[in-house]
């Protein structure tokens, strides 16, 4: 059976089960038909319901579609709002601190991720969720927010308590489809009880030597890329069925990666073949894009059978012709962190997100806990598209894409 097979067959078979208990809505839809939002989003997508931040401030009606929209004594949307949109954010410790604030007023940020740092405890984080939806509710941007964590489960966790199984000790699990679906159902409770809706997770990396990078924190479902596509597909459907967002990672994948070749502290290439990063590494990701994965999240590493000077995340030849073309992605792309260490000979904030977005990612990370950080890679995208260094379509397409795509959370 072809993998692409066995990941439909998986995701009916947990889609149909979630059809036979699922609350209906006020159309008579279930909430499981809705389960995995269509990875190719436009602008001219259906209006979407309205969002919690909504509902829960006596404001039900529809909300318009996702495009950016003036609120009072507001100009028409400018370059540096439309470069914010792209911007995901993150700050230090557990207080929202003012300029993340007003950069949301300002309708200049696409999302906020969290760390640690950030959750000392579930009321801290919650109290942080609600100032920054009530500073989206002052905004020009309609649209929710995204907010985002890594909550993968076993040793990668932001958020404390479930999913504390591994992937890999899910891949070893005796029914791992079935651990898999609960594992993801875990996460997207956690993250939804938190009051976020967005999750870095899952891994598709296939490793392939026991205790390399990717598999030393067992983060990697197996060395098989149909069963990672499997449990993968699993994990990520009864995610959404609780409201949150799945993210694919790390394309075209780490599972090569040795121990210690940590793109977040240094450079990192994979000499891989071009007929293993096709058949096992991107394997997972055909099937997983089928069935609608709305994110993926692309490597630092360089892969020199595809791009011999440039890591993944600003290589055009593996965004647009890799992951776009070959495999047809239609959905958000987001780098991994801005600030890692395998982007050193790149330049600074600044020059990093102009080369990521020039490659064709949508989505770019400013993880750094600094605000200044997300405010530099703003500057310079909105500096990037006026001087025409970005070509402007380029620019407003992967903006609607984020748009659209943050016009599906409820």
């Amino acid at each position: 059976m072809s993998l692409h097979a066995r990941w439909v067959i998986v995701c009916l078979v947990l889609l149909a089960a979630a059809c036979s208990t699922a609350p209906q809505t006020r159309a008579g839809q279930s909430s499981a038909a809705r389960a995995v939002p269509s990875g190719g989003a436009t602008a001219a997508s259906p209006t979407p319901p309205p969002s919690a931040d909504d509902a829960q401030n006596g404001r039900p009606e529809p909300r318009p579609s996702w495009r950016t929209e003036p609120g009072p004594g507001a100009g028409p949307v400018d370059d540096a709002q439309l470069a914010g949109q792209r911007i995901i954010w993150s700050y230090p410790g557990p207080t929202v601190p003012e300029p993340l604030l007003a950069a949301v007023r300002a309708g200049r940020a696409a999302g906020v991720i969290f760390f640690k740092e950030n959750i000392p405890d579930t009321a801290t984080l919650r109290a942080a969720v609600d100032r920054l939806r009530e500073a989206r509710r002052q905004s020009p941007v309609r649209a929710p927010l995204l907010l985002m964590t890594d909550q993968e489960g076993g040793k990668v966790r932001r958020l404390p308590g479930a999913p504390e199984l591994s992937a890999r000790q899910v891949g070893d699990s005796p029914d791992a489809v079935a651990t898999a679906a609960r594992t993801g159902t875990e996460a997207g409770d956690n993250i939804a009880a938190a009051g976020l809706n967005t999750n870095l997770a899952p891994v598709l990396d296939v490793y392939e030597t026991p205790g390399n990078f990717i598999d030393t924190k067992q983060r990697s479902y197996g060395q098989d890329p149909a069963v990672v596509a499997d449990l993968a597909a699993a994990f990520a459907v009864a995610q959404r069925q609780r409201g949150v967002l799945a993210t694919a990672k790390h394309f075209p994948g780490l599972g090569t990666a040795p121990a210690g070749s940590n793109t977040d502290t240094g450079p990192v290439t994979l000499p891989v073949p071009l007929e293993r990063l096709r058949a096992v590494d991107e394997a997972p990701y055909r099937a997983a894009l089928s069935v609608g994965v709305p994110l993926v999240m692309l490597s630092w590493a360089v892969y020199p059978a595809l791009d011999a000077e440039r890591p993944a995340g600003m290589s055009p030849a593996v965004v647009g012709g890799e992951l776009r073309d070959r495999l047809g992605f239609r959905g958000v792309t987001v780098t991994d962190a801005l600030e890692a260490g395998a982007l050193d000979a790149f330049g600074g904030t600044g020059e990093r997100a102009v080369a990521a977005a020039a490659a064709g990612m949508d989505l770019l990370l400013c993880s750094a806990r600094d605000t200044a950080q997300g405010e530099q890679a703003a500057a310079a995208l909105a500096r990037a598209l006026a001087d025409g260094t970005l070509d402007r379509i380029g620019f407003t397409a992967a903006a609607a894409r984020i748009n659209a795509l943050r016009g599906t959370l409820g």
